[in-house]
């Protein structure tokens, strides 16, 4: 069953992640009992170009009117503070979202007071459950941009505090919503999925678990076109090269290469039962078509099994490299951090 196809009410998650014991509880979704009452977006995290585009769609005049009334009014910028790469955009990027009317705040404890719903942008994955947890504290409705953190302990414990707080929140990649992929998913286009390859950047962070940092994307793009149940990961690594070959339950192979050599694109064939369809073209406005739907109805369109599901995967290829490309049980993973999906 494709991601998109899957329901909320059908999430699991464990409970229990900082005592170390994780018996299993339903995450069998939220009490929907009252719409958000406001449009005010604040941003946490201006270290990632993905912040300034959304303040750039949402709050200029010729294309805010698409999504409902709702803006970006305030941000606090940190963020990464020790991986350069990130910590070096932040004066920038202030600079840009003040020029669209954004106040800056100097914590988060300052900035939810402000706004309504948030955006966890912060591209350091590590920071990511500590913010989260301060969100989820406040009730408020909140989007998790990739990585939703550095490790699948970190997101069961995001998940969890989320359904204890009855707040909904979802995390993504842009490249789920790659231009067609609706029609595809559906049958329609090329009838059942038999199979498929996804290749993006996988540029490597010392910091991070390898894909958690980049990779994500490719590893996004493939479970939105295979769907969960992946069996076993197998990883072959280069300097410049991964390629990651997953087996599903039902005997489908998908496939992830990531790139840290030639030209950054993104892409790759999905195989179905009556014809192949290429996919990879993606644009932020249509994520954020899909984070203002879910700011409205409470309704996450990415299941949290889904998203730990993906967890799972980036670290058993983890291992699998450690291990000299053996193949790895997603099972193994699961049992790790004691969760039955």
């Amino acid at each position: 069953m494709s991601t998109n196809r899957r329901t909320f009410i059908k999430q699991t998650v464990m409970a229990g992640v900082g005592a170390g014991v994780l018996p299993n509880l339903p995450f069998t979704g939220f009490a929907h009992t009252a719409t958000a009452t406001g449009k005010r977006i604040g941003i946490i995290g201006l270290d990632t170009s993905h912040s300034t585009s959304f303040t750039n769609l949402l709050n200029d005049a010729a294309t805010g009117d698409k999504f409902k009334g709702y803006k970006i009014v305030a941000a606090y910028p940190y963020g990464s503070r020790d991986i350069e790469s990130s910590a070096s955009r932040i004066p920038g990027y202030i600079t840009q979202v003040q020029g669209k009317g954004v106040q800056i705040v100097q914590s988060i404890a300052e900035l939810l007071p402000l706004v309504d719903v948030v955006l966890l942008e912060t591209n350091d994955g590590r920071l990511h459950k500590q913010q989260a947890m301060e969100v989820l504290q406040s009730g408020k409705r909140m989007f998790i941009d990739k990585p939703i953190a550095n490790s699948m302990g970190d997101a069961m414990a995001i998940f969890e505090e989320a359904r204890k707080k009855n707040v909904p929140i979802f995390s993504s990649s842009s490249l789920r919503y790659t231009e067609g992929i609706e029609e595809v998913l559906s049958g329609k286009k090329i009838g059942k999925i038999i199979a498929a390859d996804a290749y993006s950047p996988a540029k490597l962070e010392k910091t991070h678990t390898d894909f958690y940092w980049y990779g994500i994307h490719g590893v996004e793009m493939l479970f939105t076109a295979m769907g969960a149940g992946c069996k076993t990961v197998t990883r072959f690594h280069q300097d410049n090269m991964d390629v990651v070959v997953g087996v599903w339950n039902d005997g489908r192979i998908g496939t992830f290469r990531g790139t840290r050599a030639g030209k950054a694109l993104y892409g790759g064939t999905i195989f179905g039962e009556s014809g192949n369809a290429m996919y990879g073209a993606y644009s932020y406005e249509r994520l954020l078509h899909k984070i203002i739907e879910f700011f409205e109805t409470g309704v996450p369109p990415v299941a949290a099994a889904d998203t730990l599901e993906i967890c799972a995967f980036i670290e058993a290829a983890q291992k699998s490299k450690l291990n000299g490309g053996k193949p790895v049980e997603i099972a193994d993973v699961f049992r790790q951090y004691r969760y039955k999906p």
